[in-house]
């Protein structure tokens, strides 16, 4: 596992990948930029490759990758894909975006 941008309150996500292939490289470098947007300095990441740790994905009912996983604030939540659509992730992890002045 790998931790990035650890915070002390915000959002804790876990995102499940398969090694480095193009729809894993795709995820992660969505969910950095979407948090660096949306979530700056209030959000901590981890980084589990199944590849690596296999058993992971029985243990956490990991049924397909990427996944990524909101385990704070509760309720969990769960979105699978390379989280490319900003939008679905955005009402998947329950943010508001900011308001847009005009």
């Amino acid at each position: 596992m790998i931790q990035t941008q650890a915070a002390e309150q915000g959002y804790n996500l876990r995102l499940y990948v398969a090694g480095q292939t193009p729809k894993s490289i795709a995820a992660i470098a969505n969910l950095r930029k979407l948090c660096d947007q949306y979530l700056a300095g209030r959000y901590s990441i981890d980084i589990v490759d199944l590849m690596r740790e296999p058993e992971l994905a029985h243990t956490h009912q990991i049924v397909a990758v990427p996944t990524l996983i909101r385990e704070l604030p509760e309720p969990i939540r769960r979105i699978i894909g390379d989280l490319s659509n900003t939008q679905r992730v955005l009402l998947g992890l329950d943010i508001d975006p900011p308001i847009r002045m005009s």
